[in-house]
């Protein structure tokens, strides 16, 4: 059951500070990640809105298919979400609207890799941050967590690995060894049905978002991303992006051999 939400009568002043961090990696001779946030003022308060995409396919198409779905949400963040706020934030409405721009997404990137014989896809995690409320669509294996009192992970893997942890046929230890860990069950211009994560919350203040690749999350602990980007160190944006760089270095020194990318969003 989804929770129907109206901004125009209740408006929460609320504050982010925002940084982003990406790095190649060791191994890859492209950055196949792409990733924005935007912050926008608007009559009911503060909008936070970040997307994080990473493409897979040769050489610049998983690069190609990573930007792509990038510019569609940019373009849908600055020309149809200001109408929907205006009429209130319908959860049920917003699920779908997103949605369909996946759809059209997958269509687009599969139409040409069908015509220039270049397989390629993306994962998308987006998060909007409206009046106290957190909205999240997701496919793949990139991941959203919380960090508040604890860290807490929101999205679900959409891989082979998570299906089978899920009926009971593998550990998380296991799973964390498991050479198919990339195996993903759904990606956007490689499948030809999607069916995309949909999730919702309250938020409180002093919270911290953080939307990464699989790259950022492989080899280091999520204890470990924890006491480096919690709340009670993340006081401005110079720090955060510090600490996200100390983490990314960590996964290079422990040999992650993707690109390492995360997204950091905290409200105040």
């Amino acid at each position: 059951m989804w929770r129907y939400v109206t901004l125009l009568y209740r408006v929460l002043d609320m504050e982010y500070l925002i940084t982003a961090y990406s790095d190649i990696g060791i191994k890859k001779r492209t950055n196949q990640d792409s990733m924005f946030i935007k912050v926008a003022e608007t009559e009911y308060g503060k909008v936070c809105f970040s997307v994080l995409c990473d493409g897979m396919g040769g050489l610049a198409k998983g690069e190609l298919a990573s930007a792509s779905i990038i510019r569609d949400f940019s373009k849908w963040f600055e020309y149809e979400f200001p109408e929907m706020l205006y009429k209130g934030i319908n959860p049920e409405n917003l699920r779908k609207t997103w949605e369909n721009l996946i759809y059209e997404s997958n269509y687009k990137i599969g139409y040409y890799s069908q015509h220039h014989n270049a397989q390629m896809g993306s994962t998308v995690s987006a998060l909007l941050i409206v009046d106290g409320i957190y909205y999240i669509i997701h496919v793949g294996d990139s991941r959203i967590y919380l960090l508040d009192n604890t860290i807490k992970q929101l999205t679900k893997d959409q891989t082979f690995i998570q299906q089978e942890m899920d009926a009971g046929r593998m550990t998380p230890e296991e799973a964390r060894r498991d050479p198919r860990r990339n195996m993903l069950l759904q990606c956007v211009g490689a499948s030809n049905v999607i069916e995309p994560d949909f999730y919702l919350g309250e938020i409180q203040e002093n919270s911290v978002f953080a939307i990464c690749s699989d790259g950022f999350r492989h080899v280091i602990t999520e204890e470990e991303i924890y006491a480096g980007l919690n709340p009670s160190i993340s006081y401005n944006e110079t720090i955060m992006y510090d600490n996200a760089v100390s983490l990314v270095e960590l996964n290079k020194s422990r040999q992650e051999e993707d690109n390492i990318s995360v997204a950091l969003v905290r409200v105040t």
